[in-house]
């Protein structure tokens, strides 16, 4: 899919943060681990990855009904069975999550390899080591790799922090026999979110400080519950800094500033104040750029709870328009700078991207451009990129923003942007 835009327009409004997708997909998975009837409110559901998940979960037998207007789900997994699998072709980047549905049900679970966003090496060696450490045996396949084996507690020791080596363990913990202990776990708010979805469903789980988890296991399914997702922080932060750059007027809705207590912090030190109401609604204004303008700042992706990689892009953007030399450090993911070599496109000669480190030089005027997307979070700043240029621009393959954006386009359009959304 392409997107089209005549850059330098004028637009505002009001816009409400969706239920974040690092959340939603994980959820859904959760969801599968009762025979009761799940509700999950404020879901994203026109996301591309829930989309294709919802789809294979169907055809697994999954009982699930999507309503967009609403953006509910609404799920009964109990008659979902590996015996209606029929494809491993998944597209999305959490299949492993899906293991625990069948694991608890019937022992064992294909589960397809992961496909996303190619941002590095992502691998699912930490997973394997999951099930393994759950008293599981399992086997690479060609199309899938086989997991076979009741899930029994036991201790997992991971050797880097994982935010999906955490869910994964935490699903499979839940349903197993006895106690598992996790330990070096991530725990982010997209994980917290878990716990306290599989807490409503009957979980018995505690958090212990910063990384150790302790799961009391059912020894089966848990039951049906309503709940609602956690608001998207990486996507608030898009917002923010598109209306900041655009000199715009923004009302955003729906906003968790306890999970945005540090990127709004280096927001603020480069000159951007988002004025807040102390509750969940945000508003920047032209007002909120100070009265010298976007400084120059540094910043260092990393872990929860400081800025996280998934947000370098929109820092890089935003250092365009600052009135210096900005430098981006990400020491998470160093090899996650493909996007930046697209948006240099936009602004030929202020952008220097290395493996870990992204100098750039502004103020910059941006240049229309076609551009090709590379990853979710860089598509969307690509697609930021084309608004702000002279001239009409074009970003290939805008659908891998709409794997992290909920209903993009109708969003868009709501706050008077007028683009094109071309299917190739």
């Amino acid at each position: 899919m392409k997107f089209i835009v005549k850059g330098r327009q004028s637009f505002g409004g009001e816009v409400v943060v969706s239920g974040a997708k690092n959340s939603a997909t994980r959820l859904l998975c959760g969801a599968l681990l009762t025979d009761q009837d799940i509700r999950l409110d404020s879901f994203p559901t026109q996301l591309y990855d829930a989309v294709k998940k919802v789809q294979y979960l169907q055809e697994m037998g999954a009982k699930i009904t999507v309503d967009d207007a609403k953006n509910v789900l609404k799920v009964n997994a109990k008659e979902m069975t590996l015996a209606n699998v029929a494809r491993y072709n998944l597209t999305v980047r959490t299949t492993y999550l899906l293991a625990a549905a069948t694991l608890v049900r019937e022992a064992k679970a294909k589960v397809p390899y992961p496909g996303g966003c190619k941002i590095g090496n992502r691998g699912y060696d930490l997973h394997m080591m999951v099930w393994r450490d759950l008293g599981c045996e399992v086997i690479e396949r060609e199309d899938y790799i086989s997991v076979k084996g009741k899930l029994k507690g036991g201790t997992i020791r991971f050797p880097i922090t994982t935010v999906g080596g955490t869910e994964n363990a935490l699903l499979c913990g839940s349903v197993a026999e006895g106690t598992t202990i996790i330990e070096n776990a991530y725990i982010t708010p997209e994980v917290l979110d878990l716990i306290g979805f599989l807490r409503k469903m009957g979980a018995h789980i505690t958090v212990q400080g910063t990384s150790h988890i302790v799961v009391e296991g059912a020894n089966g399914l848990l039951g049906g519950t309503t709940y609602s997702v956690m608001p998207d922080r990486i996507e608030a932060l898009t917002w923010m800094v598109l209306a900041a750059v655009t000199n715009s007027t923004l009302t955003i809705k729906n906003v968790n500033f306890e999970d945005l207590e540090i990127p709004l912090i280096h927001l603020r030190d480069a000159g951007v104040n988002v004025f807040s109401d102390g509750v969940s609604t945000a508003l920047v204004t032209p007002d909120s750029i100070g009265e010298y303008g976007i400084q120059p700042f540094e910043v260092a992706c990393g872990t929860h709870p400081g800025v996280i990689s998934d947000m370098q892009s929109f820092y890089v953007f935003l250092a365009l328009f600052a009135s210096g030399r900005s430098t981006v450090f990400d020491y998470r993911y160093p090899e996650r700078i493909a996007y930046a070599h697209e948006l240099e496109k936009f602004a030929p000669g202020h952008i220097k991207a290395t493996e870990g480190k992204i100098v750039v030089d502004g103020p910059a005027k941006l240049q229309a451009i076609e551009t090709d997307s590379t990853d979710l979070r860089g598509s969307m700043a690509l697609a930021m990129a084309a608004i702000c240029a002279e001239g009409t621009s074009q970003v290939n393959d805008i659908e891998m923003a709409l794997r992290g954006y909920n209903d993009l386009p109708g969003r868009l359009a709501d706050l008077g942007i007028i683009c094109e959304w071309v299917n190739e």
